[in-house]
């Protein structure tokens, strides 16, 4: 008989597979559920990236706009405040050109009232008139020094004022400086002194002379006893050049205000100054532009000392020694055979009346064919030529002085007179030969420098 498996033996078998494959099943499960839990995790993930793309997407989008309105608006006002720059650029030049033509509208007239006045001083004899014509002459001194300072302030400003920087023989400045002050410190009885000097500086001939100008004037006007001193030593590699005065000095506290735009010490209300404090202002700004340094020593009650430094230079040659500061009064142009020119009839006349007072043979053009009318004379033979810069038409008396100097084939001696400050004039006188001098002229002056170049 076949032995049959017994099926109840065969149960355990059948139960130890099913557990074997619910098992297997459940570890199916489990990983089927962690790969889907998985791939809905990483869905997830992708989701949110997606999402936060999205939001910088559109944040990026924002931000680039924000930046192309930025970008825009800066280029708005980068071209607006380009407008307003040459706005004000164009309102400097046309103040500084105003200021330029008014002032050389005003300089004229005033240029022939010095001179006619001068005339007219020479004339008197009675000690009224002669006071009458003092105080006139004060005041047209006052109106000059107002409008030449007003002049400079506006053209250093504007950027008008750009230094020559060259070789300068202080020696030279020093004469012409002092032949301009010595009839005010004779007038108020101060004794003035300046010692001669083969130094010299690397400056600007026109900005130094204006500085040491303004300083011995601000000294001669506020001192009323004792001396004015103008001096200039070594230092090292630079050469510091001294205006000393005894006057009332600077409180410690107004020494710095001093040199701003429209302010005067307490000196100058106790004295009852006049004038608008621009002087100092000029010195200081000047002083800046050319480089140098400027310093102040005052004690209140014994006086003061302004010390201008310039880098020193060689002298490119020792000028003639003078004994004094001051040339001879006393010498006269008599009998000088004189050509001067320009197209201002007032200006012509007061020149020819003065230079005849003081004895010169005169003869007065307006332009070149008057010029060579007077030079077909031939009994004539100019001894020296003054002649205005700007004459109309825009004709420039130097080339009436080389036509002259051409036609006699002589290198005669010249004196451009004008109201033009500016660096080409000087630029173009010194090219020519010729010394400059500035409307409105100081008759003093003139006879001394026409002296010098005659003699």
């Amino acid at each position: 008989m076949n032995d049959e498996e017994d099926p109840a033996e065969k149960l355990p078998t059948r139960q130890s597979d099913l557990r074997r494959a619910v098992d297997k099943l459940r570890k199916i499960n489990a990983a089927l559920m962690k790969r889907v839990e998985h791939s809905m995790d990483q869905q997830a993930s992708s989701f949110s990236l997606f999402q936060t793309a999205i939001n910088q997407e559109a944040q990026i989008r924002r931000r680039t706009e924000e930046l192309n309105l930025a970008l825009t608006k800066l280029a708005h006002t980068n071209i607006e405040l380009s407008q307003a720059r040459d706005e004000a650029e164009r309102a400097n030049t046309f103040k500084t050109r105003f200021f330029t033509a008014v002032g050389h509208d005003l300089l004229q007239p005033l240029h022939a009232a010095r001179l006619t006045l001068s005339e007219l001083t020479d004339a008197q004899h009675e000690a009224d008139n002669k006071r009458l014509a003092h105080n006139i002459s004060h005041a047209l001194v006052s109106i000059e020094e107002l409008l030449t300072s007003i002049l400079d302030i506006s053209k250093l400003e504007a950027g008008v004022f750009v230094p020559n920087i060259q070789t300068v023989v202080l020696e030279a400045i020093f004469e012409q400086v002092a032949n301009s002050l010595e009839p005010v410190t004779r007038r108020k009885g101060l004794r003035f002194r300046w010692r001669p000097t083969d130094l010299a500086v690397r400056s600007d001939p026109l900005m130094l002379r204006r500085i040491v100008q303004n300083l011995l004037a601000n000294a001669a006007h506020y001192t009323e006893h004792g001396s004015v001193l103008l001096a200039a030593r070594p230092r090292g590699n630079e050469v510091v050049i001294e205006v000393w005065d005894t006057g009332p000095g600077i409180p410690q506290q107004e020494q710095y205000r001093i040199f701003e735009e429209f302010q005067r010490g307490t000196a100058s209300e106790r004295s009852g100054g006049t004038g608008f404090g621009l002087g100092l202002a000029i010195v200081r700004r000047m002083v800046d532009a050319l480089g140098h340094r400027l310093e102040l020593q005052s004690r209140v009650g014994h006086g003061s000392r302004f010390s201008v430094y310039a880098p020193s230079a060689s002298t490119p040659k020792r000028p003639l020694p003078l004994t004094d500061a001051v040339r001879d009064e006393t010498d006269s142009l008599v009998s000088r055979q004189v050509i001067i020119v320009d197209d201002d009839l007032d200006v012509l006349t007061a020149m020819q009346s003065l230079l005849t007072r003081w004895g010169a043979d005169v003869r007065p053009a307006r332009d070149l064919e008057d010029v060579s009318e007077i030079l077909s004379d031939p009994d004539f033979s100019p001894a020296i030529v003054l002649a205005d810069y700007h004459l109309k038409e825009g004709h420039f008396g130097i080339d009436i002085v080389r036509s002259i100097r051409n036609r006699l084939a002589v290198d005669i001696p010249a004196i451009l007179i004008t109201a033009d400050r500016t660096q080409d004039a000087a630029e173009a006188a010194l090219r020519s030969r010729c010394e400059l001098l500035l409307k409105p002229v100081r008759p003093g002056e003139l006879r001394a420098l026409m002296k010098h170049l005659l003699g």
